[in-house]
């Protein structure tokens, strides 16, 4: 299999590449213009093109199943070169809105939920992805490929402003050096320009990969997936808690350089009778004092199989209630594509069943 150029920066390839303008020219064919072939570049010189046509691809991916909700969610199952799959989720925060002459008053506001990994070493005992177990890293250009399969699936232009959070399956901390490379190709103002603020990191808590990632200094945005307000229950719903404890967690929070505009957030899954109390809630208050954060409840999305229920929704309420009455930015995550494999990893684990099922046969 020939590499894929989208796993370059542009600085790199500007070192591949003479004279290096060339490097300029390629990135808008790809991210701008999104040709998925060397031959369309018709300001590349043949030779060149052909050159790159024998030693690189564009996309080693493709779209082998996708799932509409009724809401305009989008959920794809992407192959990739070696047969294993991942998930992307295209989350449609707002429609395009119109003045009363039919102008456009607002243009339609997109997330990008993207994958990192195949399958996770993480192993949260609520999460479908750990059940497949780890795979494998995904390469920066596998992780690039899949905002350019969304983008091109729904005719998203490129200059849109398109959010990003890695918190599709994997932990993106785990593959820390293909994510920065990810990161920064998005930013690039000669391809997507998806600025750094646009785009957070979502991790189980990898206090000492937290660090490293500060080291880099991207500007991204910082967001845990606590889940549980204390060691006993989080090491029961998230074995990795017992080699990043919540106060290695916390204090690792606490180094991290966050923008002036921006706050961490912090996601608590809420599972019914397990973390949805209000004493959970006040002990909550406590380990978040002094730092600036902003919590995102989310009601768990339940899968065949899952010894877990979705919380009521009143108990979620006064939850946020509780929050917000001692000062905490707290929201409650709206659900979406419930009538569509909701679950992370489920499209994966239904493929993996019917592949099984067709072995058996």
């Amino acid at each position: 299999m020939k590499p894929s150029i989208l796993n370059y920066t542009l600085e790199e390839l500007e070192t591949l590449l003479t004279p290096k303008f060339r490097a300029k020219q390629i990135f808008n064919w790809i991210y701008n213009k999104r040709v998925d072939s060397f031959e369309e570049m018709q300001n590349i010189p043949k030779k060149l093109r052909n050159d790159l046509d024998l030693n690189y691809s564009i996309y080693n991916s493709s779209i082998v199943k996708k799932e509409v909700s009724s809401d305009g969610s989008i959920k794809y199952l992407f192959k990739l070169h070696d047969g294993h799959t991942v998930e992307t989720v295209l989350l449609r925060m707002r429609d395009t809105q119109y003045n009363e002459d039919g102008t456009i008053k607002h243009l339609p506001k997109y997330t990008v939920c993207l994958s990192s990994q195949v399958g996770c070493k993480v192993g949260c005992a609520f999460c479908l992805t750990a059940k497949g177990g780890f795979v494998r890293d995904l390469e920066a250009s596998e992780i690039v490929e899949q905002i350019l399969h969304v983008y091109n699936d729904n005719g998203i232009e490129s200059n849109r402003r398109v959010n990003i959070v890695y918190m599709g399956m994997g932990e993106p901390l785990d593959n820390l050096q293909n994510l920065a490379k990810a990161i920064n190709i998005f930013k690039d103002p000669n391809g997507l320009s998806i600025s750094p603020h646009r785009q957070t990191v979502s991790t189980s808590g990898l206090s000492s990969k937290i660090d490293k990632l500060a080291k880099m200094d991207l500007g991204i945005n910082l967001a845990i997936s606590l889940h549980a307000v204390d060691d006993h229950l989080r090491e029961k719903l998230m074995p990795i808690n017992r080699a990043y404890n919540i106060a290695s967690i916390m204090d690792a929070v606490r180094r991290f350089p966050v923008n002036l505009r921006k706050k961490v957030m912090f996601e608590y899954l809420m599972i019914k009778d397990i973390n949805d109390d209000i004493e959970s809630a006040k002990k909550l208050v406590k380990l978040l004092n002094g730092i600036k954060s902003k919590v995102n409840l989310i009601y768990f999305n339940p899968y065949p199989g899952s010894p877990f229920q979705r919380p009521e929704t009143q108990k979620v309420k006064k939850f946020q209630e509780y929050l917000l009455s001692k000062g905490i930015i707290c929201t409650i995550r709206e659900s979406k594509g419930l009538d569509i494999s909701a679950a992370c990893g489920q499209l994966r684990e239904q493929k993996l069943l019917g592949e099984a099922n067709d072995t058996v046969r």
